[in-house]
């Protein structure tokens, strides 16, 4: 039996979740939670957990099945296989929940900016990964500069297919390629990754013949790492998809009890949902002690920000709710934003991601017998420093009322990784539900989509068009 399906491994490998500096019983009553206000929350939790899984059951929220779609996999795996060996580098065009994921797994499991710097041999004979993931002229044009289209294979990824960003890229990588290798050439070089049969991405795939794979319906752009918008990137990286599943299926089992004492993502939905509500803590900073998980915090932030930022609530009324996600990187951010946290309002949690293996070690060697305040590190090693920091920010920030949690993994490998954002996913719908709110909608982006729309002369969107010139001022008054 392989390590990977020992059910020992797995235990080893299972992901931990320490809120100790979360309660009143180290925090003092004045800063942290107490245990009878989360045993407080137990009515809720199964009310919402009843909710989450009729949804569930019904078909209507569906990042939850997703660790058990093997023919997706299987498809994915196929296409991967042969498409490694064709293309040197692979550029994918999405925004949002179509990049953050992607960007995340090639951080964690494939190298991140590193690999890109590597020859074909020292990156694991696996194409160079570029994300375009932001319509910035100048970076747009240095990525199409590095992408060879003979050698590139291009990820197109909008569930709407109407996205403007991710379009407008398509139209130029598609007028490059048929400029530069020929009609007949194009649709080699194309993937399209968008709904199964609404939407112009989808309408272009069918009528140019692009391989194609689908975005469930019911799966919104940043619940869709599980998905083939992170399953194929991760699979082009040279990434054991199967194993990524695995972790999320585990994380699964560990959530389907209701139980706040042992469901990890519900007692943290629950204790960061008490910080804001009874202390006024609503920023949650995810401190990444680890390079290769620093994306997962970039990740969060669209999840959790776009989740619970909204007006309404479920019966409509003006609520106004939402958590402010930042992302800081241990140790690097602790010289730039932690006297913030230690000394600045009360206003915030801090999520430390820690790891408890790394992957190298570097030994600090012995020198400089006369400089004691150089001496002490020698006989140490730079895991064993950054370990110590992080565990020192921990204790200042409980020593200065400051309340914390800490998301431990074993090691970065793609079982732990599954775990960890499978558990974030479904923290996030449970605290929707705790603020009545409904996680998987985004209203408040659509209006300046719909002003882009019209400022770029979309047919039907004239109107929008008008009213933004007519709210213009009239002159620069407050201008300089």
């Amino acid at each position: 039996m392989s390590r990977w399906r020992s059910k020992r491994w797995q235990r080893r490998m299972s992901l931990k979740l320490d809120f100790n500096y979360m309660m009143s019983e180290f925090l003092g009553e004045a800063n942290g939670i107490s245990a009878d206000d989360l045993r407080g929350l137990r009515e809720v939790a199964v009310k919402l957990h009843q909710e989450l899984s009729e949804g569930r059951a019904g078909g209507n929220i569906g990042f939850y099945d997703l660790p058990y779609d093997q023919d997706t996999v299987e498809a994915i795996e196929k296409f991967a296989g042969k498409a490694i060996k064709q293309y040197e580098n692979v550029v994918l065009l999405g925004i949002g929940g179509s990049s953050l994921g992607p960007r995340a797994l090639h951080s964690a499991l494939a190298g991140g900016q590193w690999a890109n710097m590597a020859d074909y041999k020292g990156r694991g004979k696996i194409p160079r990964f570029f994300f375009a993931d932001n319509i910035d002229p100048d970076t747009f044009a240095r990525i199409l500069g590095f992408a060879e289209p003979r050698k590139t294979l291009f990820l197109v990824v909008t569930k709407s297919g109407t996205t403007a960003e991710t379009m407008s890229q398509f139209l130029i990588v598609r007028d490059m390629l048929e400029r530069k290798l020929g009609k007949n050439k194009v649709a080699k070089h194309l993937v399209a990754v968008t709904d199964a049969q609404n939407g112009r991405l989808r309408n272009v795939a069918d009528r140019e013949g692009l391989t194609n794979f689908i975005i469930p319906a019911n799966v919104g752009g940043r619940f869709s790492i599980f998905t083939p918008v992170g399953l194929l990137p991760a699979a082009l990286m040279g990434i054991d998809i199967r194993q990524l599943l695995a972790g999320a299926a585990a994380m699964d089992g560990r959530t389907k009890e209701c139980d706040l004492h042992t469901n990890p993502a519900y007692v943290a939905a629950a204790l960061l949902f008490l910080a804001d509500r009874t202390h006024g803590r609503n920023i949650d900073v995810m401190f990444s002690y680890s390079d290769a998980l620093f994306e997962v915090a970039d990740w969060f932030r669209q999840l959790w920000a776009e989740s619970l930022g909204k007006k309404h609530s479920l019966s409509g009324k003006d609520v106004f709710c939402g958590l402010t996600p930042v992302s800081a990187l241990g140790v690097t951010d602790q010289h730039s934003q932690t006297q913030l946290y230690m000394e600045g309002p009360f206003d915030k949690v801090t999520i430390f991601l820690a790891v408890e293996q790394f992957g190298q070690s570097m030994p600090i060697p012995t020198l400089y017998d006369g400089l004691p305040d150089l001496h002490y590190l020698g006989g140490h090693s730079l895991e064993e420093l950054f370990q110590a920091e992080r565990k020192a920010t921990e204790y200042a920030m409980l020593q200065a009322g400051r309340p914390s949690m800490t998301i431990t993994v074993p090691e970065v490998n793609p079982f732990t990784l599954g775990q960890l954002l499978y558990m974030l996913e479904v923290q996030t719908a449970f605290a929707g539900g705790l603020y009545n709110i409904n996680p998987f909608d985004q209203p408040g982006v659509e209006l300046g989509k719909k002003l882009t729309y019209g400022m770029m002369g979309r047919q039907g969107f004239e109107q929008v068009r008008e009213d933004y010139a007519n709210r213009q001022p009239k002159q620069d008054k407050y201008e300089i």
